[in-house]
């Protein structure tokens, strides 16, 4: 926007918060300001890459504003990307990959991606009303956990591990991780409001899950010992999530050979660092990684590097640390809940370190 406002040769400044936007036009007696409410909604990658390609002919004079206004009026109103049937079935896709990379068995996988798809339906369902917002993160918690300890009276599964792994998309992981960055960037009023929104968002799904915990703490049950799951396994659930993440953030089919290579090479990159130099440099390393792709992809193909760092840094972000540290405090376990509070914040950290210094080494040359 400030790009675009220099080559028309209208002073502006822009103000941007995750629920507003400030414009000031013109200068001095003619200046103008402007504020728009922004809502929140969920990342839709195809029309961020359709909104750049707008802008890109918009800046290079081959269309004209009025043109261009009409052209991303016409893309807000354009139909999803794929079906609801399709990004329903990837969400369940999605939570069952997660359950495996948490170690969970194909019982656990089977059971998270169960009720993914009812936390993606309910969520979906919801988005279309008008009732005031904070209200569905604390129930989908409360009707998750309740549901993964009944599942636990007749299957072999981990409740406490499938709820984690089924909620893994309201977890707010990635906007704790890109908070982070924003503060570290110098963006203080939208880091904060990132911060405290990311914040509350898991305050009250895990007050949801403590409910229905303290509610079926008599049927509980420990899963049985079982052993492991084969390294095949693994490998076949880091291969699908990707592609499952890809289709819930509406990632044309076109990008999905980059976004494989980018979370593949972060991925394997964690895992190598994890073993060796511990969780936060492996988060660093990761990030790296994901960040360096990302701008590579962002260099040859003059396209938003998010496109491939969203997914990719939702297989990193410490979102689960994060829901782990509030119900160990839950459980009473003060000492450990505040040692994966401050694991979870040094994760983060490495993270948004990892992202900045990519942009160092490998310049996107572009802003998103």
């Amino acid at each position: 926007m400030q790009r675009i406002s220099d080559d028309l040769n209208v002073p502006s400044v822009y103000l941007y918060t995750p629920t507003a936007l400030f414009i000031s036009l013109g200068e001095h007696q003619s200046e103008k300001m402007f504020l728009r409410r922004i809502e929140s909604t969920d990342v839709d990658v195809g029309r961020i890459l359709a909104f750049d390609a707008v802008l890109e002919d918009l800046e290079a004079r081959k269309i004209s504003v009025r043109e261009a206004a009409a052209k991303m009026e016409e893309i807000a109103n354009a139909p999803e990307a794929f079906p609801p049937a399709v990004s329903v079935f990837s969400a369940a896709v999605a939570c069952a990959g997660v359950a495996i990379l948490f170690g969970g068995q194909l019982y656990d996988a089977c059971a998270a991606g169960f009720l993914g798809c009812l936390v993606t339906l309910a969520a979906m369902a919801a988005s279309g009303g008008s009732a005031p917002r904070g209200w569905l993160e604390p129930l989908l918690g409360f009707g998750t956990a309740f549901a993964a300890v009944v599942l636990g009276l007749w299957l072999p599964i981990s409740p406490r591990l499938i709820t984690l792994a089924a909620l893994i998309l309201p977890i707010p992981g990635l906007s704790l991780t890109v908070a982070l960055t924003e503060l570290a960037a110098g963006h203080l009023a939208s880091g904060s409001a990132r911060v405290a929104g990311a914040a509350v968002q898991l305050l009250t799904l895990v007050a949801g899950v403590a409910i229905a915990w303290q509610l079926t703490a008599p049927w509980f049950q420990e899963p049985p010992n079982v052993a492991d799951i084969s390294q095949w396994w693994l490998w076949v659930a880091v291969a699908i999530a990707p592609i499952a993440f890809a289709v819930v953030f509406k990632v044309p089919v076109s990008q999905w050979p980059v976004i494989m290579t980018v979370v593949l090479s972060g991925f394997c990159v964690s895992q190598i660092l994890q073993s060796s130099a511990g969780p936060e440099f492996a988060a660093f390393g990761g990030a790296l990684a994901v960040g360096c792709g990302s701008n590579i992809y962002a260099r040859v193909k003059n396209r938003p590097a998010m496109v491939p760092s969203t997914p990719g840094l939702l297989i990193l972000v410490p979102g689960s640390i994060g829901y782990n540290s509030l119900t160990a405090m839950v459980q009473s376990d003060t000492l450990k809940g505040v040692e994966l509070a401050f694991q979870m914040s040094m994760t983060a950290a490495a993270l948004a370190v990892g992202l900045l210094l990519a942009n160092v080494v490998i310049s996107p040359r572009r802003n998103l």
